[in-house]
């Protein structure tokens, strides 16, 4: 039993693309539908807007190409210059679900947010009765092991995302708790600008060009308050901070607009720029732009890598332990029918003697936990060695032990 792989990713295949090629919950159950009755019958899908991605067990190479085969006939890719989907076999396949689990196969090295979206994964298969002992296993150990990558290499502290980043630097700068911050804008990085600053004790206030839009916040932000764009004059006098985030092409805070003002730091979040340059030349204000955000992103990013390139050798460990099992337990349904047919020959055994021998109820419990005993601790070396036969040698041992004791 071996882990195969089949499908696009954010690394082979444009956006343009995987917008076209994404499983729904109800696709994720037709498709598996489908691979069973392909002779598949353990079966993962991954989808998020990065991937579209297909996990299965198989027995033979031969699936890989069949795999193949249904994954582009599922999404119609019939002509030979659509077929996008890549395939991976074995340790290959299974090395790269370890990666995925760790982060290291996303678009943001290290990132959580796919680690969660695997156990999503893995729990829709079982739901839907497409996972069996060993994919539950595979899962189960990935993991395991992101989880233990995560803690001894603390990667999720070196932050990456420009807004979080900005946040943190404005904080390092000027002290966020208990300031007034104004907000800028009303799309998604001012919201995450909001939050961000909530979460660090600001008291925040939201300006918008669309009125309407900022005032929706006030269902995430109940606590927030919302002003008129036109107010935004005066709004700027009762800030110690502005966080700027728009989609505007134009600039939306001058110079001429800070000439009253004595102290305050700014945050630009927006590209093109929202906040004239040369704001942060004026004597008692701070701007804080992308281009000083960019670096710092960028010496985070760095140390990511840094970090998870030497994580390496924990994948390595846990992959080596996952191979083995995989390869032990295609024994596991030989083994257990020796087990079984010991269980048979100590009843049997046990049935005959006491009709010949007149015992108590105590030494009959006695008497089969000898039996049981005696013939299991037969086959207890020959059990272990079974687990421990080479891969390419375990079809020979199979075929030979249920011949020899007629499983």
């Amino acid at each position: 039993m071996q882990l195969g792989y089949v499908g696009i990713n954010y690394k082979n295949t444009d956006l343009s693309v995987r917008d076209k090629i994404t499983f729904t919950d109800s696709g994720i159950a037709d498709f598996m539908q489908q691979a069973e009755e392909a002779g598949v019958n353990q079966c993962m899908c991954l989808s998020t807007c990065n991937r579209c991605e297909v996990f299965y067990l198989y027995e033979d190479e031969t699936f890989a190409q069949r795999m193949s085969d249904l994954f582009n006939g599922f999404f119609g890719l019939s002509d030979t210059t659509d077929k996008l989907s890549s395939v991976k076999c074995g340790e290959e396949a299974l090395v790269y679900l370890f990666r995925i689990a760790a982060g290291l196969e996303s678009m943001v090295l290290g990132e959580d947010q796919i680690l969660g979206q695997l156990k999503d994964a893995a729990d829709l298969s079982r739901t839907l009765g497409h996972s069996g002992k060993e994919l539950n296993y595979i899962v189960r150990e990935a993991v395991s092991c992101a989880k233990q990558i995560k803690t001894e290499y603390k990667v999720s502290e070196k932050p990456v995302s420009v807004c979080y980043v900005g946040i943190q630097e404005l904080d390092i700068v000027c002290g966020i708790a208990g300031k007034r911050a104004l907000v800028i804008g009303s799309g998604k990085t001012a919201a995450l600008a909001i939050r961000y600053l909530a979460e660090y004790g600001a008291d925040v206030t939201v300006c918008s060009r669309t009125y309407q839009h900022a005032k929706a916040l006030l269902k995430e932000f109940p606590k927030i308050e919302v002003v008129a764009y036109d107010k935004k004059k005066e709004a700027l006098k009762d800030s110690d901070i502005v966080v700027s985030a728009t989609s505007s092409p134009h600039l939306v805070l001058k110079c001429s607009e800070l000439a009253d003002i004595s102290k305050m730091t700014l945050l630009d979040l927006a590209a093109p720029r929202d906040i004239e340059k040369s704001a942060g030349d004026i004597e008692g204000v701070t701007l804080i732009d992308l281009d000083r955000i960019g670096e710092i992103v960028k010496s985070n990013q760095d140390e990511r890598a840094h970090l998870l390139k030497e994580s390496q050798c924990v994948i390595d460990e846990y992959i080596a332990e996952t191979r083995k099992w995989l390869t032990s337990s295609r024994m596991d349904t030989t083994i257990q029918s020796l087990g079984k047919k010991c269980d048979e020959i100590v009843q049997d055994s046990y049935d005959y003697l006491i009709r010949k021998i007149d015992l108590s109820d105590h030494d009959r419990v006695i008497l089969k936990k000898i039996l049981k005993s005696s013939l299991h601790r037969l086959l207890k070396e020959p059990i272990e060695e079974l687990k421990n036969v080479k891969e390419n040698e375990q079809q020979q041992y199979k075929d030979m032990v249920e011949r020899l004791f007629g499983l």
